[in-house]
């Protein structure tokens, strides 16, 4: 009988790769296989790891393969130099580095700036062009690049930014010139959201006059959260001060001289509880004003002054307790007032409307706008969304199917111009200096390129230029007069 080894030793190419694609497949065990070909285990598995990696090595692309042509043209390249400035944020540095060290050409960096204010060029007329009609909510704010300050200006609903120029200055001059500037363009919204910035408003009465200006609860409550937490972060150390000296009293007493800080502990618990109980006062204030007055599901109008006239008096009254930190924010809450609680008047004409059209009483109504703050898979949402079912019996959902689309489009904060502040800062860190084709062309690109991704649904791949108007557009490449690359 001979061994498994001379059998191996004897076996062609063509039984090996047999033996080896049986053993794949599993219709056998190689034990089984390995006794009717006289083989052992370990050659079985050989053979077939070996069938393995051939197939492996067969499916995979190598290094050599070429998986496509360009057509490298001088437009296309100059394609390559923009997408690689706007879409990968690269510095003209970077475009010039990478043209050598991956394409073998040599760019200078006034090449690379020269083709970037060749497009800007085109960009500005595009951007000029642009119908702004359709705006009915602006969201404006002041950004910046250093010192300087970039005045910007968004659409509530699209997104689409149709204000960013850098300026000197941010006076009212300055703000009612590009103001006018983009009611050129047919830019008349029913009102605005800004903060407090006087510059601002005061340039918007120029150039808008009778639009009102509505304040933005985001900087408002970013403000009152930074006084809640100073203040908690100040009786924290007021606590380890309190505590520290209870460690040094202890350690006193144990040689007699306890009494030496008597008075200083008492001092300390009491500049405790004063602190703690400041900072617990205001930190409730500070919730009822984010949770129950300047959130969009919550009393009429009057019943918002009311509380937030309230939440300022016990400021006030604690104000002596920390002047220079209390009495800026309640002074910028009684200042700011009615215009941080504009957009509640609209949401009550919205809720009346409602009421009228569907013929139920505005207190049901607005009992449905009320809903909206409860946890949705919380037992008292739907203890209350049963309540409200059996008042409202067939007109339920009708009335909850507008009370939300209602509450969609009642903007309060120009956040927006925070989010367009941090898409545009990754680029500003690559310029010293923003001239205003260069802003020009960030802009354009920003406005038609697509969202991969978005909180709103509506929004997943369409571009903010899409969104304000309705209908679609070529590539943003392709607006500037290039032809983009297309694999046959």
């Amino acid at each position: 009988m001979k061994s498994p080894v001379s059998v191996a030793a004897n076996m062609s190419a063509n039984e090996r790769k047999s033996l080896g694609t049986l053993a794949l497949l599993k219709t056998q065990q190689v034990t089984d296989l390995a006794d009717q070909q006289g083989v052992s285990r370990q050659f079985v598995h050989r053979q077939k790891n070996m069938v393995v990696q051939a197939i492996d090595q067969a499916f995979a692309a190598k290094a050599t393969d070429v998986l496509f042509h360009l057509p490298v043209t001088p437009q296309w390249l100059d394609q390559l130099m923009l997408s690689l400035t706007l879409t990968c944020k690269s510095s003209c540095r970077g475009v010039k580095e990478f043209m050598r060290d991956l394409l073998d050409v040599s760019v200078s960096v006034g090449t690379v700036h020269s083709r970037l204010q060749g497009a800007a060029a085109q960009a500005g007329v595009i951007n000029l062009a642009q119908d702004l009609s359709r705006i009915h909510v602006g969201l404006h704010d002041e950004i910046f690049q250093g010192s300087m300050p970039v005045l910007a200006g968004v659409d509530a609903a699209s997104t689409y930014c149709y204000l960013l120029a850098a300026a000197e200055h941010r006076d009212a001059d300055t703000w009612a010139i590009h103001l006018l500037d983009v009611c050129k363009q047919g830019f008349n919204p029913q009102h605005t959201i800004a903060d407090a910035g006087q510059g601002l408003r005061a340039g918007q009465k120029v150039a808008l006059p009778g639009t009102p200006c509505h304040g933005d609860v985001f900087h408002i409550q970013k403000q009152c959260e930074s006084l809640a937490n100073v203040l908690a972060r100040r009786a924290k150390g007021v606590i380890s001060r309190r505590k520290a000296l209870e460690t040094e009293m202890a350690r006193a007493k144990e040689i007699g001289c306890g009494n030496t800080l008597s008075r200083e502990l008492t001092l300390a618990r009491q500049a405790e509880q004063h602190a703690s109980r400041l900072a617990k006062d205001v930190r409730t204030l500070v919730a009822w004003l984010s949770h129950d007055i300047l959130a969009l599901a919550g009393p009429d109008l009057a019943g918002r002054r009311v509380l937030f006239d309230f939440i300022a008096a016990e400021l006030h009254q604690r104000e002596h307790l920390d002047a220079a930190r209390i009495r800026p924010v309640r002074r910028a809450l009684e200042n700011q007032r009615d215009d941080l609680l504009a957009f509640a008047a609209i949401l009550d004409a919205k809720l009346e409307t409602i009421a009228q059209n569907s013929k139920v009483s505005i207190d049901l109504v607005r009992d449905a706008c009320l809903l909206q703050r409860r946890a949705a898979l919380s037992s008292s949402y739907w203890q209350r969304w049963n309540q409200l079912h059996d008042k409202l019996s067939e007109k339920f959902q009708g009335v909850l199917d507008a009370v939300v689309q209602a509450m969609k489009h009642i903007p309060r904060a120009s956040s927006m111009v925070e989010n367009l502040n941090s898409r545009l800062r990754t680029y500003f860190t690559l310029r010293r200096q923003l001239g205003t084709p260069y802003l020009g062309l960030l802009q354009f690109f920003l406005n038609h390129r697509t969202y991969a991704r978005s909180r709103c649904p509506e929004r997943v791949g369409k571009s903010p230029a899409q969104l304000l108007t309705g209908k679609a557009h070529p590539h943003w490449l392709e607006l500037l007069g290039f032809t983009r690359f297309q694999r046959t």
